[in-house]
C-alpha cells in the first residue's frame, strides 16, 4: 500500500476523535444532565485504545482485501464506540446531583520575593488572568460532588510556595460544573505550572512577570496567550493530551518553539521553519527570548505570532 493511501485514514481517525470530543464537550457546556468533563477526566485513555483496536482492524481488512483499505471506516466506528461507552460509564456510576457551592480565596504575597505555584484541576474550567492587587485572587464555583478547592501557601526564606488543588470527584450524572478564575499580581516574579484533567483552560498571561511555565493538559481545549512586553527570558513546557491548543506568541520579542503533534495537525502563524523549530522575525534582536516545547497528543495545535 503506497503513502498516499495512508494519508486519509489518519485523517479521518482525527476528524473522528474531534467530533467525538466534541459532543462530550458540548453536553457538558449545555448542562444538559451529565458530567462529561468527570468522565473524561477519568476514562480518556479508553479513545485512544479503541482507536488503536481500528487501526488493527484496517490493518487486517488491508490485507484481506485491498478496496476495503481505501474506505478506512473502522476507525471512526470504533470511536463512536468509545464515546458510547464513556456515557454508559457515566450512568453505570451514578451518584444524583450536586449542589453548586462558591469560594473566594485571596493570598498576601507575605513579604516573598519571587513565588512558585502549582495548580492541579481535575476537571473543569480553569481562567488564569493577571491583575490581582495581591498575590492571588480566586473565585471558585463547584458542584458538591467535587472536594472544596484548597489553597496553600508558605513563604520560606524569601520564597513563596503556592498550591492550589482539588479531590478528584466521582463520576455522576446530574448538571454539575466546576469553575476557577485566578488572577495574579503583575510584579511578582512567578514560576507557574498546571496539571489539569479535562476540560478548557485558558490562560491569559499577558502582564505577568513568569520565569517559567509548564502545562500539562489532558483532555479538551487549551488557550495560551504570551504576548505582551517581557523583561527576561521565559522557558515554557506544554504538554497537550487529546484536544486542541492555541498558543498567541508575541511580535516584538524573540520567539523560538520546538512543536511535535500526534494524530492532529500543527499550523503555524507569523512563523518560519527553521529546522526543527518554528521563530519569529524577532529571535536574535529583541533583549530577551520565550522559548517554548510543545507536545501534542490527538488534536490540533495552533501557532499563532501574527
Amino acid at each position: 500500500m503506497s503513502e498516499t493511501e495512508h494519508r486519509p485514514a489518519r485523517s479521518i481517525w482525527g476528524a473522528a476523535v474531534l467530533i467525538a470530543l466534541g459532543v462530550l464537550l458540548l453536553l457538558a457546556n449545555l448542562g444538559v444532565g451529565f458530567n462529561a468533563w468527570s468522565v473524561l477526566a477519568r476514562f480518556w485513555p479508553l479513545i485512544l485504545i479503541f482507536l488503536g483496536i481500528g487501526g488493527i482492524v484496517d490493518y487486517f481488512r488491508a490485507r484481506s482485501d485491498p478496496n476495503a483499505a481505501q474506505v478506512k471506516a473502522s476507525g471512526a466506528v470504533i470511536v463512536f464506540m468509545a464515546v458510547v461507552i464513556l456515557l454508559g460509564l457515566g450512568h453505570w456510576r451514578h451518584r444524583g446531583n450536586g449542589r453548586t457551592l462558591h469560594q473566594t480565596h485571596e493570598v498576601d504575597l507575605g513579604g516573598a520575593t519571587s513565588v512558585r505555584a502549582h495548580v492541579d484541576m481535575p476537571a473543569g474550567s480553569l481562567a488564569i488572568s493577571s491583575g490581582a492587587a495581591s498575590l492571588l485572587d480566586s473565585q471558585f464555583e463547584y458542584s458538591d460532588a467535587y472536594g472544596d478547592p484548597q489553597v496553600n501557601y508558605n513563604v520560606a526564606g524569601g520564597f513563596g510556595d503556592l498550591r492550589i488543588s482539588q479531590t478528584q470527584p466521582d463520576i455522576h450524572v446530574g448538571t454539575s460544573n466546576n469553575e476557577w478564575q485566578l488572577r495574579f499580581a503583575n510584579n511578582v516574579p512567578l514560576d507557574l505550572s498546571l496539571d489539569t484533567g479535562a476540560g478548557q483552560t485558558r490562560l491569559d498571561l499577558e502582564g505577568l512577570d513568569l520565569t517559567n511555565l509548564k502545562v500539562n493538559q489532558g483532555v479538551g481545549q487549551l488557550d495560551v496567550d504570551l504576548r505582551g512586553a517581557r523583561t527576561a527570558d521565559l522557558d515554557a513546557d506544554i504538554d497537550g493530551g487529546v484536544g486542541q491548543a492555541t498558543i498567541r506568541l508575541p511580535q516584538d520579542v524573540g520567539v523560538r518553539v520546538h512543536a511535535a503533534g500526534g494524530i492532529g495537525a500543527i499550523s503555524t502563524h507569523g512563523l518560519t521553519r527553521e529546522g526543527d523549530d518554528y521563530v519569529n522575525a524577532a529571535l536574535g534582536k529583541s533583549p530577551v527570548t520565550i522559548r517554548l516545547k510543545v507536545n501534542g497528543g490527538v488534536g490540533e495545535i495552533d501557532l499563532d505570532a501574527d
